[in-house]
């Protein structure tokens, strides 16, 4: 059962990929970032409320935790998203600029022509690592603040909500205007330092002061990250292949999740409950390099060249 409901969830995973061709359909380039900032703004207030109120719906204790009441509310809250998409969202195109959308290539064939493209291949393995890593953390993170501080779901899910709190301040309200000040290449390599410093700081975190500033740098370098890579992807991508780019972009990501949890707990198990977060920060550090050398130097010039052959 859980197998079959863990694979049913994700055979509907696509609806993120749709969400971003959405907000790069009805953006301007230039706002481009602060559009899938939104998103990020409001994956973050699902991070405030949801691991609150599931936190506090299972309860302290670990041993004897209502793990049945959270799922079905998260069921019912996942309906009633439904029902808003059919009664509120309309189509994000104009019908004249929908002709020809039938014949789209199937996945692999627009996995092909991703990978083929210098840019946008570079920018999906940086995507891909950070996720592997950031997947790897959160499946670990519940079992390592178990030993680390004997913690239930319920704290747990307060440290989540923090995280939320960060990002949803960060990517609601302040992306747009970073953006403009500093550049989407910039908050990408700014995202990702942060994102590596707070899981090298994590497993050193035995009070709560050390364990708020590293969960702090992480959810700022995801809140600048994310928005920042989206942006620089879905850029590089033409108007009417908005959603197949997003497409393999999600399907890398799912890919990372699938791996990210696998390859953490292998080092969880084996080496200890700190190594998961010393892995993560070891891909994340790759990922940095990676950009780096994209953004610097004919890197740069590179990126601005294939973006401004996708317009």
């Amino acid at each position: 059962m859980l197998f079959a409901a863990r694979a049913l969830a994700g055979a509907c995973a696509g609806n993120i990929a749709a969400a971003q061709a959405y907000i790069a359909d009805i953006t301007k380039p230039e706002d481009r970032a602060k559009g899938m900032g939104l998103i990020g703004a409001a994956f973050g207030l699902g991070f405030i409320i949801g691991p609150a109120f599931g936190g506090l719906l299972a309860g302290n204790n670990p041993a004897a935790a209502d793990i049945e009441t959270p799922a079905w509310v998260a069921a019912g809250l996942s309906f009633v998203a439904l029902c808003g998409v059919v009664v509120m969202l309309r189509e994000s195109l104009p019908a004249d600029q929908r002709r020809g959308r039938g014949r789209s290539r199937n996945r692999f064939a627009a996995i092909l022509d991703v990978l083929r493209r210098p840019v946008l291949s570079r920018l999906l393995l940086i995507f891909f690592l950070v996720i592997l890593a950031f997947a790897g953390m959160e499946s670990t993170f519940a079992l390592w603040a178990i030993g680390q501080f004997g913690w239930g779901p319920r704290q747990i899910g307060y440290v989540f909500s923090y995280v939320g709190l960060i990002s949803a301040t960060l990517q609601g309200g302040m992306i747009g205007r970073l953006t403009g000040l500093f550049g989407e290449e910039r908050l990408l390599l700014c995202g990702l330092a942060l994102i590596g410093a707070g899981l090298l700081v994590l497993p050193f975190a035995h009070g709560l002061a050390l364990l708020t500033l590293a969960v702090t740098a992480l959810a700022l370098g995801m809140g600048l990250m994310q928005p920042s890579l989206s942006s620089l992807i879905s850029r590089r991508a033409g108007r009417e292949e908005q959603g197949e780019v997003m497409g393999v972009s999600q399907s890398v990501g799912s890919l990372s999740r699938v791996l990210g949890p696998v390859a953490a707990g292998f080092f969880f198990g084996e080496f200890g409950r700190d190594a998961a977060f010393f892995w993560g920060a070891v891909l994340v550090a790759v990922a940095l390099f990676v950009a780096v050398k994209l953004i610097s130097g004919p890197g740069a010039a590179r990126l601005a060249a294939e973006a401004d052959a996708s317009r």
